[in-house]
């Protein structure tokens, strides 16, 4: 790969990027280190509070203060093929915590589960994004090209590993979404109050089922 896309590449995570003129205005810099803070904030607020209940609205303070960044980082399309990438791996854990915090948002309100069962599935929530949050530190190192010594080639090679590891992540978590609604839809069936759980899910959760 050659040096200038590289820069551009690492300019998504590190520098601001003036060249054009959306970039002026927007800087990445700001908005992935801003994803980066807001996942590690979120995985120590669901990890610290003792009562579910007032851990999860602390969880969703901290999300709707980082999502503004994750929405304008979604904006942002003037970006050669290589920078995409960096950006699609930011995005992805962002949408992580976009599948938890809507989907156990609806799952409180859910009556099918358990207090117990509620705080497992949190647990595995937090699990799986801190999982993804690691990933983009270790982006963040790659990406700066001043902390290790690599060719183009290796650093994008490591560049679209992590990539891969976070989309599995991204899968696993619209899996372990699928299988905590259906436990409470075949709740609903023997109870014979589906409706409600369609309801509550929605056609707006169709990409998890």
């Amino acid at each position: 790969m050659k040096v200038k896309t590289l820069m551009v590449c690492m300019s998504l995570m590190l520098c601001t990027y003036s060249a054009k003129a959306q970039w002026a205005v927007i800087d990445p810099a700001n908005l992935a280190q801003g994803i980066v803070n807001a996942t590690k904030n979120i995985v120590q607020t669901s990890s610290t509070a003792s009562n579910m209940l007032s851990n999860f609205k602390e969880t969703v303070k901290v999300y709707e203060q980082g999502k503004k960044y994750y929405d304008a980082l979604k904006s942002v399309n003037n970006l050669v093929k290589d920078a995409r990438k960096v950006q699609q791996t930011i995005l992805m854990v962002g949408e992580i915590s976009d599948v938890y915090v809507i989907n156990f948002q609806r799952m409180m309100r859910d009556k099918n589960y358990t207090v117990e069962e509620l705080g497992a599935i949190a647990f595995g929530y937090t699990k799986l994004l801190e999982e993804s949050a690691g990933l983009l530190t270790e982006l963040k190192g790659i990406v700066n090209i001043s902390t290790l010594s690599m060719s183009d080639k290796e650093r994008m090679d490591m560049i679209n590993g992590i990539y891969n590891n976070v989309k599995s992540y991204r899968s696993l978590v619209g899996y372990y979404t699928n299988k905590n609604i259906a436990v409470s839809y075949l709740r609903s069936k023997k109870s014979g109050d589906t409706a409600r759980v369609m309801a509550l899910y929605g056609n707006a959760n169709d990409r998890y089922w």
